[in-house]
């Protein structure tokens, strides 16, 4: 009962989370004016590399992370048996379904259909981005997703918790095969690297932070901690922006349509894996409050280690990086249109689960 009260007691989506993608916007027009503005500064943080790392980027996506895996409570993966077909649902589309369409859709639209309209140079570069952003299931924001569709709280911290487990031992493996069959040069050595970096480390940290402020002063100061570094994350994830938008510029302003044909098979896997998810569980007569939570899981991104990840592989200035960062600008309004739609859709969900 403890982890419910908690879970049902977190916010529902903030003011500034809600604009998120206005805010990114922002970070594109003002990372693309700042780039033409101080060249030399913005080459200056590209050069502050350690085995192809940046190091400013490094400790802005630590600052990303950390805080959103506070959030996560590992011991809550004990209760997954308790909604095993939803989680067994969401686990399906997360990690045998979503980065293989994504890779589908991918060497469909961007290989293919748009391969005229994009510069042929960084097609494989944004194929890469994508199929990294679709291997990364989301964690801290599900939390909010779950707590605007009324969803069931134990069933979302076990099965975020348990997502981020498998995160540490499957993403570099999904990642790799997806690339390698994209015929993308895999660096192993950068991958496993990004995996030790962005999932591992800050995990542990992340975990050793929380029991130990758990420990000094309960979930009140846990509370108070993430009041703290919540704003932190956010304004981190919109330097990152900033930054990343500051060394593409160049490469935005000659191809404009560039993001508008990324965002195209972002959304289209998006709605096909939380309806996918939604119409298992409702096959499977999964609970309502398990089931909206489910398909909002099933189809979000940890765009934060997506990010880090394509940096890292490829270079901040990548058209892989570009295709990461095309997913935090559609997340929030896409995300939000998916919970109306369960939200509306729960009566003739419920029709069918009892059936």
């Amino acid at each position: 009962m403890a982890t419910q009260s908690v879970v049902a007691a977190r916010p529902a989506i903030s003011p500034f989370e809600r604009y998120l993608s206005v805010w990114v916007a922002l970070c594109i027009v003002g990372g693309i004016a700042l780039g033409h503005a101080a060249p030399r500064l913005f080459a200056l943080i590209a050069a502050a590399e350690v085995a192809r790392v940046n190091l400013p980027v490094a400790v802005l996506i630590w600052l990303m992370i950390i805080p959103m895996l506070l959030k996560i409570d590992f011991g809550a993966i004990g209760s997954v048996k308790q909604h095993w077909k939803g989680v067994g649902v969401t686990l399906f589309i997360n990690w045998a379904v979503k980065p293989f369409s994504m890779a589908a859709l991918g060497t469909v639209f961007i290989g293919w259909l748009f391969a005229p309209l994009l510069p042929s140079a960084e097609i494989p570069s944004y194929i890469a981005g994508l199929i990294i952003l679709a291997a990364a299931p989301c964690t801290a924001m599900v939390f909010v997703w779950s707590n605007l569709c009324e969803g069931e709280p134990n069933y979302t911290l076990s099965q975020v918790a348990l997502n981020d487990l498998i995160m540490v031992f499957a993403f570099a493996p999904i990642v790799g095969l997806l690339l390698g069959v994209a015929a993308i040069t895999v660096p192993w050595d950068t991958l496993l690297l990004s995996v030790v970096l962005y999932i591992l480390v800050p995990v542990i940290i992340a975990q050793l932070l929380r029991r130990a402020t758990l420990a000094r002063g309960g979930q009140s100061a846990l509370d108070s901690l993430l009041k703290v570094l919540g704003p932190i994350s956010l304004v981190s994830l919109l330097t990152t922006l900033v930054l990343l938008f500051g060394f593409q510029g160049e490469q935005i302003l000659a191809q404009p349509l560039v993001i508008a044909l990324l965002a195209v098979p972002i959304l289209i896997q998006v709605y096909f894996n939380a309806g996918l998810a939604y119409w298992l569980s409702r096959r499977f007569g999964v609970a309502w409050c398990v089931a909206a939570p489910a398909a909002l899981i099933g189809a979000s991104n940890f765009f934060e280690l997506a990010v880090a990840a394509a940096i890292s592989l490829f270079g901040i200035n990548s058209g892989a990086a570009l295709a990461t960062v095309v997913g935090v600008l559609v997340e929030v309004p896409v995300m939000l249109s998916v919970v109306s739609i369960v939200k509306k859709s729960r009566g003739w969900y419920e029709q069918g689960a009892a059936a």
